[in-house]
C-alpha cells in the first residue's frame, strides 16, 4: 500500500531570492525548487535564463512578484565564453558544428570587431527564443526545423570588454540592455573576425543593481532551516534601489494605499518607491507628474506587515 505524501502547508513568504542557478536547469525549474523549499503561496522569476547558462537568477516571493517587471526590464550583466572558428546551430554547444574557419585576425582587428558591436546595435533575435511567432513560440518552429524569418531589434551594448583571449577561446564581460541575445552576440562577432563563433558557457553576473555577491545555490538553500533561508530574503524594495525616495506620514500613507492621489512639492518622476514613515514601511511605487503623486503598484496592508516583520 503506497504512503501518502504529506501535504505541505504553504505560507505567505515576502522577498526577493538572489539565485545562483546552475548549470543544465531551467528558470522555471529553479524556482518551483526554491518556491518549495520555502512553502512559497506565490512566487515568480525575473527573466528567463536557458538551461546552458549559470549565474543570476532573482526570485520574487509574495509581494515582491508585484514588481518583477522592474527586474526584468533592467540591463543584465554576463560573463560569456566564446568558442571561435566554429558556427553550430543555435549558436551555442548544444547545435551540431555546421562550419569550421580559421582563426587569421590579430589583436587590433578583434579589438576593432569589439567596438563595433558596442552601442546601440541592431541585433536578429536567435530561432532559439520564447519570442512568440503566431501564437508560438520560436524555439518550438526550431525543434521542429523549421527557420521563421524574424526582425531585427534595438539592443544596447554599454560595455563589451574582453578579459581573456588565448587562440580559440574568448571570454568576454557583456552590459546589455533587455532582450539582448548574448548567442546571437557571439555569432556576430565571429562573423566580423571572419571566422565564425559560438556560445560554449554563460554566466549572469548581474540584474539592474542586483548583483552575483550574495547569491546562494539551490544546494546551499536546502541545507538551511526555515529561519536561516528567510533571513537571504531581500526586501520587495531591493528591485526598485536606483529610483527615488518619497516618504509620507501616516495619514498621507493610508491614503496613497487607498490609491488616493496626492499634491507633493515634488519634481516630476517617472517612477520612485514610496515609504511611511518608518524606516522599512515600503508601501509601494508611484510616478509624479504635474505636482502630483500617483500610485502604480501597491502593497496590501497585510503585505506591508508582513514586510515590517523581523
Amino acid at each position: 500500500m503506497r504512503t501518502a505524501r504529506p501535504q505541505v502547508i504553504r505560507r505567505a513568504v515576502h522577498g526577493v531570492l538572489l539565485l545562483d542557478k546552475p548549470l543544465g536547469l531551467s528558470s522555471h525549474d529553479a524556482l518551483y525548487q526554491a518556491k518549495r523549499l520555502y512553502r512559497a503561496d506565490k512566487a515568480g522569476h525575473t527573466g528567463t535564463l536557458d538551461p546552458l547558462a549559470t549565474g543570476l537568477l532573482p526570485l520574487c516571493f509574495g509581494a515582491a512578484t508585484k514588481f518583477s517587471q522592474v527586474s526584468l526590464d533592467a540591463d543584465k550583466a554576463y560573463r560569456a565564453t566564446l568558442h571561435l572558428g566554429q558556427t553550430r546551430v543555435g549558436g551555442d554547444l548544444e547545435g551540431e558544428v555546421i562550419d569550421e574557419r580559421p582563426l587569421a585576425f590579430d589583436r587590433a582587428a578583434l579589438d576593432a570587431a569589439v567596438l563595433r558591436l558596442t552601442g546601440a546595435i541592431d541585433q536578429v533575435p536567435p530561432m532559439q527564443s520564447a519570442l512568440k511567432h503566431e501564437g508560438k513560440a520560436l524555439y518550438e518552429y526550431a525543434r521542429a526545423g523549421i527557420e521563421v524569418e524574424r526582425a531585427a531589434r534595438r539592443v544596447t551594448m554599454h560595455r563589451l570588454d574582453i578579459v581573456e583571449w588565448h587562440a580559440e577561446r574568448l571570454v568576454i564581460d557583456v552590459v546589455c540592455s533587455k532582450g539582448t541575445y548574448i548567442r546571437t552576440l557571439a555569432q556576430d562577432l565571429g562573423e566580423l573576425l571572419g571566422c565564425g563563433a559560438h556560445l560554449s558557457a554563460l554566466r549572469r553576473t548581474g540584474s539592474g543593481a542586483l548583483t552575483l555577491e550574495h547569491a546562494v545555490t539551490l544546494e546551499q538553500l536546502a541545507a538551511l532551516d526555515e529561519s536561516a533561508r528567510d533571513a537571504l530574503l531581500q526586501p520587495a524594495d531591493a528591485l526598485l534601489q536606483a529610483w527615488p525616495v518619497v516618504r509620507l506620514p501616516d495619514d498621507e500613507a493610508g491614503r496613497f494605499l487607498s490609491g488616493l492621489r496626492r499634491r507633493v512639492q515634488l519634481s516630476d518622476a517617472p517612477a520612485v518607491r514610496v515609504y511611511g514613515p518608518q524606516e522599512r514601511a515600503f508601501l509601494g511605487s508611484a510616478h509624479i507628474t504635474s505636482g502630483e503623486l500617483i500610485a502604480d503598484r501597491l502593497l496590501s496592508p497585510v503585505e506591508v506587515s508582513g514586510l515590517l516583520e523581523p
